[in-house]
């Protein structure tokens, strides 16, 4: 049999277990060793044990949970909350201005947490409902939510960058700073659409009242207080790090302090706080070191047959593509895995192969490192089997229909879709940063 059909009967069986409910490293591990041990004997078991050394000695690994726990405190201690309320007062005279103070609640979160669920489940329980009673557009509001929320695997600390630096060997600390203006770029093209379009459509986000907004200038300076918290951990973590006072592990562990100390301010950090926070970030971090140890073991097997030299001629050699057209083809197969499958999936499956090609392209890993989950973003929300609509009909009210969901993502993906085609034309969009900081 020849390598190519093992490499295709390899991805069918690891597909094929996705679709009948398995867990994603438990689908990846079993193939890889199976695979292993069917090409190479007894002596392949040594497969998945290097591979584990090769986890437990990465060293950025440690960042991990600790940025997990970072998120998940503030969240569950209420800080995410009060900073939602300090919107609400100050956006509240501008048309859309709840929508336009939900997008920035999103960059904060996404700056605490780094995982999108995080700020799907703030928005879709503490924004969505505020903005209904409000008067706000259904249709409009859930397309907010979800856009915002995917920016958390984009703007830093991004826990998906965290594992494509691992998985395509590539420093964590300048995938950080390559996501960190296009994620804000994002951001700042999300706040137009909405503004420009309630401007064209204000029944779509009315105004709050003026009861609502007619408080002393001191109380509303008052509450920007609840701002203060998560920026300055944000300045601890990131600021430190970008002026090279920290390291990127030291930053996760001074964002991780801070973050339990603002709780503790805040006369917040009881038990049960303590409690859901450390479940949480157990289970969710767990989940991460099996899928990447399934993932460097998937990667070795791939190796060894010489998968990538094999998909190096196929598109380079008989297929005659350009080193452009076979980057729009990868990111084309990233959509289409992305209706079926999360983005650690996509990553652990296709990066041994596509990384290595990047390389041999020309094209610099960090940049693709940031096209691959702006594409993820995209994927995210496209139906039918679009991550985030899932998750957003399982948290919304009854009154938004699955057929609303899917209406409200076509122009926020449409936006998504610019910006993704501005970074791939525009590269220094998201290497200007990492290559400023980096050089001094």
């Amino acid at each position: 049999m020849s390598y190519e059909m093992i490499a295709i009967l390899m991805f069918a069986s690891m597909l094929l277990m996705l679709i009948t409910g398995q867990r994603v490293f438990a689908a990846i591990g079993f193939v890889s060793v199976a695979a292993a041990l069917l090409l190479w004997g007894d002596g392949a078991i040594e497969m998945p044990f290097n591979a584990a050394f090769k986890l437990f000695n990465w060293y950025p690994l440690l960042t991990l949970p600790l940025f997990i726990y970072m998120g998940y405190i503030l969240s569950e201690s209420g800080i995410a909350d009060d900073l939602y309320q300090a919107f609400h007062v100050w956006f509240g005279g501008l048309k859309g201005g709840l929508a336009v103070g939900t997008i920035v609640l999103m960059v904060v979160i996404s700056a605490m947490n780094g995982l999108s669920v995080a700020g799907m489940a703030i928005g879709a329980t503490i924004a969505l409902p505020e903005m209904l009673r409000r008067g706000y557009d259904k249709i409009m509001i859930t397309g907010v939510i979800q856009a915002g929320s995917s920016l958390g695997i984009l703007v830093p600390p991004s826990v998906v960058l965290v594992l494509y630096g691992m998985i395509a060997r590539q420093p964590v600390g300048k995938l950080w700073l390559a996501g960190a203006i296009p994620g804000l770029m994002m951001a700042a093209m999300f706040i137009i659409y909405i503004v420009v379009r309630c401007k064209l459509q204000p029944n779509l986000g009315p105004v709050m009242p003026a009861e609502d907004r007619d408080i002393p200038l001191r109380e509303k300076l008052k509450l920007l207080r609840a701002g203060i918290i998560p920026f300055v951990i944000f300045f601890l973590m990131t600021g430190l790090f970008v002026m090279g006072i920290t390291s990127l592990v030291e930053s996760s562990a001074v964002g991780a302090t801070a973050a339990t100390v603002a709780a503790l301010i805040k006369r917040r950090l009881n038990k049960q706080v303590l409690e859901n926070t450390m479940r949480k970030t157990l289970g969710i971090s767990c989940m991460f070191m099996w899928i990447i140890l399934a993932a460097l073991c998937f990667g070795s097997v791939f190796d060894g047959i010489g998968a990538v030299r094999a998909i190096e001629s196929l598109f380079i050699t008989k297929w005659d593509l350009t080193p452009w057209e076979v980057l729009i083809m990868m990111q084309l197969s990233y959509l289409v895995m992305g209706m079926f499958l999360d983005d650690t999936a996509m990553l652990v499956i296709v990066a041994p192969l596509y990384v290595p090609l990047v390389k041999i392209l020309g094209f610099d890993p960090i940049w693709y490192g940031v096209l691959y989950t702006i594409t993820c973003q995209i994927a995210y929300m496209t139906p039918p089997f679009g991550y985030n609509l899932f998750l957003m009909r399982a948290m919304a009210p009854k009154e938004i229909q699955l057929t609303d969901i899917y209406r409200s993502i076509i122009p926020f993906v449409l936006v998504m879709t610019l910006a993704l085609i501005l970074v791939m034309v525009f590269p220094q969009i998201a290497l200007w940063l990492p290559e400023y900081v980096y050089s001094r």
